[in-house]
């Protein structure tokens, strides 16, 4: 039986158009914000919730993109489905919790390595 994963995760792009991605601690893949919802929250509880611990920010809006399914880039033979938000968000970002750098990105040529939901489902989703 293959571990089914399931997160939310914030779109959050700069005056530029960059799109910012975390890399957790001893981890190598660059990916959304966001994470797992904790029992009886909805998606946007959950974001607000690990956007405030993961980056210092509040959420202030927040618009679905769709629901999509890649393998996890951090643990082995598991699928991760992802239901991605364009977000708002206010204050300054700083790394927090499990985060170890932030990058914000040219999605059409990221530096990085990106995790696999976001290189192959989310950015040609969003037609970059």
């Amino acid at each position: 039986m293959i571990l089914l994963i399931e997160v939310v995760g914030a779109l959050i792009f700069d005056a530029e158009g960059r799109l910012l991605t975390v890399r957790k601690r001893g981890t190598q893949h660059f990916m959304l914000p966001g994470g797992k919802r904790e029992p009886g929250e909805d998606d946007l509880a959950a974001l607000a919730r690990e956007l405030s611990e993961e980056l210092g920010v509040r959420l202030i809006s927040a618009e679905p993109v769709g629901a999509f399914e890649a393998p996890a880039a951090n643990e082995a033979g598991a699928r991760v489905r992802s239901h991605p938000y364009r977000a708002t968000i206010d204050g300054e970002i700083a790394v927090a919790a499990e985060i170890e750098e932030i990058r914000w990105i040219d999605t059409a040529a990221p530096d990085v390595p990106l995790a696999p939901l976001l290189a192959t489902k989310i950015l040609p989703a969003l037609g970059v």
